[in-house]
């Protein structure tokens, strides 16, 4: 009894459904093929509700919990959607319409945000939200990291040539610009150098002249001599030199040494060397 009233009441929806397509007309469907259009309102209607299908299938693929099977049949029907909008494209643009494939807006979803790929230009397979992290899919998005490749020598040294070593450094004139302001200031600050000394020296020679003349200052003979003697060349000493004593303690000590490696071995000279340095004596 029961199984009959279901039946009853199915049989019911259904004539209920068929009165109400029966009052609103019946459903237009878009043809299969865009060739099969000749309006071009219709074609722009079609292009209309295809843009409609992507917008909320890729809104409806953001969610990664609906499972990988359905997951990829979303993927598969949005690429499929892409590819008949091109199809719809093309027909607008025989039948004098515009060309949206280069014009036309972007493929939103139904929060406004724009679908990265869904323009249906240039070829090949597209993955939208959740698509993009199945197995198999992610690790086509994930970029390598950049090998560092080392040069061998042959490779460095193919990049040598002449200017590595400076040999044409002169030909755009200004290093030998600043070589020459260098080698001025060098120049003048070796001849300032050789006056100071030259007039050090020629002081000290006026000094040492001054002295000589003075004990000869009576008669004409001690001018004339005192003369000659301060137009002689005088021998001034930069360095210190040892007087008398000291060279003859070195003469002395030189004589000594001569003597006991006469007599002495030479181990014998090297402790008593060794005695000397411990007691501070030469």
């Amino acid at each position: 009894m029961a199984r009959n009233e279901e039946k009853a009441q199915s049989m019911l929806n259904r004539w209920l459904q068929g009165k109400q397509n029966e009052a609103k007309g019946e459903k237009a469907r878009r043809p299969y093929l865009a060739s099969e259009c000749h309006d071009l309102n219709e074609a722009d209607k079609w292009r209309q509700h295809i843009l409609r299908d992507i917008g909320r299938k890729v809104m409806e693929i953001q969610n990664a919990g609906l499972g990988e099977h359905k997951i990829r049949d979303l993927n598969d029907e949005i690429n499929k959607l892409i590819r008949e909008k091109g199809h719809w494209e093309k027909r607008i643009v025989e039948l004098g319409g515009p060309d949206y494939s280069k014009v036309g807006p972007k493929v939103t979803d139904s929060e406004g945000r724009a679908v990265e790929g869904a323009s249906g230009r240039g070829p090949g397979y597209r993955y939208f939200g959740a698509a993009k992290q199945l197995p198999g899919v992610k690790e086509l998005f994930e970029k390598e990291a950049p090998r560092q490749v080392r040069r061998t020598r042959a490779e460095m040294h193919r990049a040598i040539d002449a200017d590595y070593y400076g040999f044409r450094d002169e030909e755009d004139g200004v290093l030998e610009k600043v070589e020459t302001a260098a080698e001025g200031e060098m120049r003048r600050a070796a001849i300032e150098e050789w006056r100071e000394k030259e007039a050090e020296r020629q002081a000290a020679f006026a000094a040492a002249g001054g002295k000589g003349g003075e004990p000869g200052g009576g008669g004409g003979d001690g001018q004339g001599a005192g003369g000659d003697e301060s137009a002689a060349p005088q021998f001034v000493a930069y360095v210190p030199l040892p007087d008398q004593k000291e060279i003859e303690a070195k003469v002395l000590e030189g004589k000594k040494a001569a003597l006991l490696r006469q007599y002495i071995s030479e181990d014998e000279a090297a402790k008593q060397q060794q005695a000397r340095e411990l007691l501070n004596r030469r």
